[in-house]
C-alpha cells in the first residue's frame, strides 16, 4: 500500500463518513473502481479513527460538559444536568451497535464487502432519508431527546453494520423521523460514533499490535492522520449547511450512485 492510495482513502473517508452517503460502502468501492487493492478492514478502522479525533476535538466544549456532568454526579444518571443527560442518551444510544458490532466482527464480516450489496444499501436508505427528511418535523432538538428515543436511534445504527446503509444517514434518518431538527440531528449522530467507532478501534489496535507487523502499523497511523484532516474540514461546512439547507442533494447521489451500482453488479450494462 502507498502513501498516495492512503490520502486518497482519506479524502473519502473525510467527505463521507458524516455525509449521509456511507463512507464504509466508498472506501469499498474506492478498491473496486482504481488500480489499488483493497485495503482491508484494518486500514478502513484506522480511517474511522482518525474521523473520531475530528469529532473530539470539534465538540469538545460539549464532549466536556458530557465528562463533567457525569462526573460531577458521581457517574449516576442525572437528567436534570444537561451534560450527564447527553453523556447517558450516547451512552444507551451505543449498546446496541457495540454488541452487533463485537459479534458480526468475530463472525466475519468479508462477504459484506460487496457491489451488490452496497448498491441496495445506497439506495434504498437513501428513499427511506428522504421520506424521513422530507415528512419529518422540525421541532425537537438534542435536550428534548428521551431514552427511548435514544433507544430507537441506536438500534438504527446497527443496520450500518452492513456497508452502503451509513452510519450518519441511518441515525440522522431516525432522528429525523422522530422530529429532531437536521443540524440538531447530524450533531448527534457525530457524538454518537465516538463510543463505537472507539471500540472497534480499541479493538483492531490490539489486534494490529498482536500481529506485530509495524508496516501495517504505520499504514494505519498514517490513514488516521490524513483522515482527521479530511473529517474535521467536513464536520464544518456540513454544519454550516444544514442551517440552511436539507438532505436532498444526499438523497439524490445516493439514489443516482445506487441504481449505477445496481446495474454494474447485475452486468445490466
Amino acid at each position: 500500500m502507498c502513501t498516495l492510495q492512503l490520502i486518497w482513502l482519506a479524502i473519502v473517508q473525510g467527505l463521507t463518513e458524516f455525509l449521509p452517503v456511507s463512507s464504509s460502502g466508498h472506501l469499498i468501492l474506492f478498491a473496486e473502481f482504481t488500480d489499488f487493492p483493497d485495503q482491508g478492514i484494518a486500514v478502513d478502522i484506522a480511517l474511522h479513527i482518525g474521523s473520531l479525533f475530528a469529532v473530539l476535538i470539534y465538540f469538545h466544549k460539549t464532549i466536556w460538559q458530557m465528562i463533567c456532568g457525569v462526573c460531577k454526579n458521581k457517574l449516576l444518571p442525572n437528567f436534570s444536568d444537561d451534560g450527564n443527560r447527553l453523556a447517558y442518551l450516547i451512552a444507551i444510544a451505543s449498546v446496541p451497535a457495540l454488541i452487533a458490532g463485537f459479534m458480526l466482527r468475530n463472525y466475519g464480516m468479508e462477504w459484506l464487502r460487496n457491489p451488490k450489496i452496497i448498491g441496495w444499501t445506497i439506495l434504498l436508505y437513501g428513499l427511506l432519508l428522504y421520506a424521513a427528511d422530507r415528512y419529518g418535523k422540525v421541532t425537537r432538538k438534542m435536550t428534548d431527546l428521551k431514552i427511548k428515543d435514544a433507544l430507537f436511534i441506536g438500534l438504527a445504527q446497527c443496520l450500518a453494520l452492513i456497508p452502503g446503509t451509513s452510519r450518519s444517514g441511518v441515525t440522522i434518518t431516525m432522528a429525523r423521523f422522530l422530529g429532531v431538527d437536521r443540524s440538531e440531528a447530524a450533531k448527534f449522530s457525530m457524538l454518537l460514533s465516538v463510543l463505537t467507532i472507539a471500540a472497534a478501534g480499541a479493538l483492531e489496535c490490539f489486534r494490529l499490535f498482536r500481529r506485530g507487523n509495524p508496516t501495517e502499523i504505520l499504514w494505519a497511523a498514517d490513514a488516521a492522520l490524513y483522515s482527521f484532516m479530511a473529517s474535521f474540514l467536513v464536520i464544518f461546512v456540513m454544519l454550516k449547511w444544514l442551517q440552511k439547507a436539507t438532505y436532498l442533494p444526499f438523497v439524490v447521489y445516493r439514489v443516482v450512485l445506487g441504481i449505477a451500482l445496481i446495474l454494474y453488479s447485475y452486468e445490466i450494462f
